[in-house]
């Protein structure tokens, strides 16, 4: 039997000092964002503690703390998936470029969220000024960082050499592929309502512990995260399914991401409806 039906990867890093060397080097731009993003947790969750205002509810450093965990779990991935772009691909001028502008387009997008919160205002649906020239900004900006998904997606996908099991090489490609359009969907219309909440009380006090999720009415933040993380959760479950039906059959990679992809669009049209992710929990 060979490396490849026994491991997900051909030549398996056993240390993770020897994982993070392997990121850095295939994906520096990444890496060094999703760094920044951990580097910016410990500030966030020390100036929450001090600063004890509160805007719309909850604490004005929550939403900085949860978007830094949040790319830097996005940004961490890209860069652990990077292993797997064709290395001719990674050392072209276009690629270089763009995902610098990715990376800096995600730092850019941490600032102002962060600067909002020191400000005491809203970093999205603000009405004033500021938040009129910059919001249709961060959108273009939110597209073009959940576009690398898609480019990664392509990319793998065309690599004859990545040293994955066919069944989890399906998985990853349809993880990442179907970021961008289950995020278009959920976060377009989002952003085009001005508001999250669909019924219940429009505040995150008394919502589900940390992500601040509706418990009385609709939010659309819910599918929002889900098709945000297909890139995580369709790959791992396709893992899952690799070690039991086997590393060949791609149908249950095929099936896992069809199912995920109806998963992320149920939540979605629930909370258009206006009723809450799992009424009574939390």
């Amino acid at each position: 039997m060979s490396d490849i039906a026994i491991h997900p990867f051909e030549r398996p890093t056993r240390s993770a000092p020897g994982l993070l060397a392997r990121l850095r080097s295939a994906e520096p731009r990444f890496f060094a964002a999703a760094a920044l993003m951990l580097a910016a947790l410990g500030p966030t969750v020390f100036a929450a503690f001090l600063d004890q205002r509160s805007f719309q509810g909850v604490n004005v450093w929550l939403k900085p703390m949860k978007f830094e965990f949040s790319l830097l779990v996005y940004l961490g991935t890209l860069a652990f998936c990077a292993l797997f772009v064709p290395e001719g691909t990674r050392a072209k001028r276009w690629y270089r470029f763009y995902a610098a502008t990715v990376a800096i387009a995600a730092v850019l997008e941490i600032a102002w969220i962060a600067g909002a919160a020191a400000l005491g205002t809203a970093s999205h649906f603000n009405p004033g000024t500021i938040g009129q020239i910059l919001y249709p900004a961060m959108g273009l900006a939110a597209v073009l960082i959940s576009s690398a998904s898609a480019v990664y997606a392509f990319h793998i996908a065309r690599n004859v050499d990545t040293g994955l099991t066919p069944a989890v090489k399906e998985a990853l490609v349809l993880g990442l592929a179907l970021v961008l359009p289950l995020t278009l969907v959920t976060a377009g219309t989002l952003s085009g309502m001005g508001t999250h909440f669909i019924g219940g009380t429009p505040s995150d006090a008394g919502g589900f512990p940390l992500m601040g999720w509706s418990r009385d009415g609709g939010d659309l933040r819910v599918a929002h995260f889900f098709a945000t993380h297909a890139m995580q959760f369709v790959p791992v479950l396709g893992l899952l399914a690799a070690a039991i039906f086997g590393g060949t059959k791609r149908a249950p990679a095929r099936l896992i991401a069809a199912g995920y992809a109806g998963f992320v669009l149920l939540l979605f049209m629930q909370a258009l409806m206006g009723r809450p992710f799992l009424p009574g929990v939390g």
